[in-house]
């Protein structure tokens, strides 16, 4: 099968150097366009990519065969060193005329559409250091959008999910992220084959004559639906295995904890500070994809159990989201979600309202939920005050802070004994794994010994407590 997919060339060794493209439609506002934007350059940053400029454009809508209109295409062909130009298409046995266009919206700027004030390449022509290799576009492309940005550039163009599945592919690290990433880039990919297919040989004429063309392009739809097929039944699998486990941990802990949130919000740090844990950290996003879990430091009994997820953008592509789904299913399972938010980030309202729409995609959107507004180190005392008065719920901290984590530690154990009851067990001398679970599973108030055993007085959630007693009757 030919390779469908548009692959980031060589991330070894220099930095591959790419050029971000946008569009501001009229529904979004500047610095909301300008977030985006900047988001795009640190998941570029992230893959490991250089961003050497900027080329946008403010209008009414994405052009259908070229994103931006004929200029905006020059100034980003500048960065490449292509043309700038589409090349005409003409059906076979046709010939092309002379001034013959591609496409009637692709050959000039709408008037209503802006080609100044909305750009950040400060026009200057980039030097030969500065040539970029891949053209970055803030929005999701049509397979005949990416070819004609593709052809005007002579650079790969990746839209902005693709960069997002590429991050995802290159972080992936155990058998089930990298099974449920390779499923949403073939989802991703089955519509733009025929594109990937089209310099091939072309279809025969003649009636019943299928050609050469056709019959390539079919034989790798059905490659690819055969090994979707084949990865969902390993993802089958390896969920299985994962559910179980999850399904012990229910049994034994109902106090689970969640940490959800936009990607970098500093969940991972916070999981960390926690647990005590040295889980992976880094200032870039998506640093996290595979789900931990840990123990809350210092231990309580009942032990409450914290786990770290995958984080959350913008636009994140339904197929990865679909795939994530079973990774994800701790935060639906979990007794309490804390709800990471980097405060320090002007765009942190539309970033929580993000998650909040994935949690409630998710069916998690009701789960009991803690809001922690992180970072607020990087923020003055006055930016701090008008946070706390908007958010009069939140808990505002900083994962570096160990104040700030024992008082979110407190937070938590404090939510966890507002649902526990204190019960009175007696034990026979005959039963001590009984007394062994009362001490791993509960918090003892009280043991003393009498004729008819162990008396424990004890206090744990109630399911723990039903669970104990039924030991008890066997």
């Amino acid at each position: 099968m030919s390779s469908p997919a548009p692959s980031v060339r060589a991330i070894e060794g220099e930095r591959p150097t790419a050029v971000v493209l946008g569009v501001q439609l009229p529904d979004v506002a500047d610095d909301a366009f300008e977030s985006s934007l900047t988001e795009l350059e640190r998941l570029a940053d992230t893959l490991g990519l250089r961003v050497v400029g900027r080329v946008t454009q403010k209008r009414s809508a994405l052009l259908v065969a070229s994103v931006v209109g004929a200029g905006k295409l020059k100034q980003l062909a500048a960065f490449t060193g292509g043309s700038g130009e589409l090349t005409p298409y003409s059906p076979p046995g046709k010939k092309k005329r002379d001034g013959e266009a591609v496409d009637s919206d692709a050959d000039s700027d709408s008037g209503s559409d802006s080609d100044s004030g909305a750009d950040s390449d400060s026009g200057s022509a980039p030097t030969a250091a500065d040539k970029a290799t891949l053209v970055l576009v803030d929005h999701d492309l049509s397979p005949r959008q990416a070819s004609n940005l593709e052809k005007a550039t002579g650079a790969e163009v990746l839209d902005r999910s693709m960069l997002i599945l590429s991050i995802f592919k290159r972080h992936a690290r155990t058998r089930e992220a990298r099974i449920q990433v390779e499923i949403a880039q073939l989802a991703y990919l089955t519509p733009r084959l025929r594109e990937a297919g089209a310099g091939r040989d072309r279809q025969r004429g003649g009636v019943g004559g299928k050609g050469a063309g056709e019959s390539a392009l079919e034989l790798d739809r059905r490659r690819v639906r055969d090994r979707v097929a084949e990865l969902k039944r390993e993802l089958e699998i390896v969920q299985r295995e994962v559910d179980t486990r999850r399904s012990r941990r229910t049994t034994a802990e109902s106090s689970t904890v969640a940490l959800v949130g936009y990607t970098n919000a500093g969940k991972s740090s916070l999981m960390r500070a926690l647990t005590g844990d040295a889980v992976y950290v880094a200032d870039q996003l998506f640093a996290t994809l595979d789900t931990t879990v840990r123990v809350l430091k210092p231990e309580t009994r009942p032990r409450i159990l914290v786990s770290d997820t995958v984080g959350f953008i913008k636009k994140l592509p339904h197929d990865l989201v679909a795939s994530f789904r079973s990774t994800l299913e701790e935060a639906r399972e979990a007794a309490l979600l804390l709800h990471v938010i980097d405060a320090s980030d002007p765009a942190f309202r539309a970033q929580a309202e993000v998650t909040r729409s994935v949690l409630r995609e998710l069916g998690a959107g009701g789960r009991p939920t803690l809001v922690l507004l992180n970072k607020v180190d990087r923020l003055g005392a006055e930016a701090c005050a008008a946070l706390a008065t908007e958010f009069p719920e939140a808990m505002l901290l900083s994962a570096r802070d160990a104040s700030d984590v024992e008082r979110l530690h407190a937070r938590i154990v404090a939510r966890f004994e507002r649902d526990m009851r204190d019960e009175e067990f007696v034990v026979p001398y005959a039963a001590p794994k009984l007394v062994a679970a009362l001490h791993e599973r509960t918090r003892v108030l009280e043991e003393r010994y009498d004729e008819a055993g162990t008396r424990l007085r004890v206090r744990a959630p109630a399911a723990v407590l039903a669970a104990l007693r039924s030991q008890l009757e066997v």
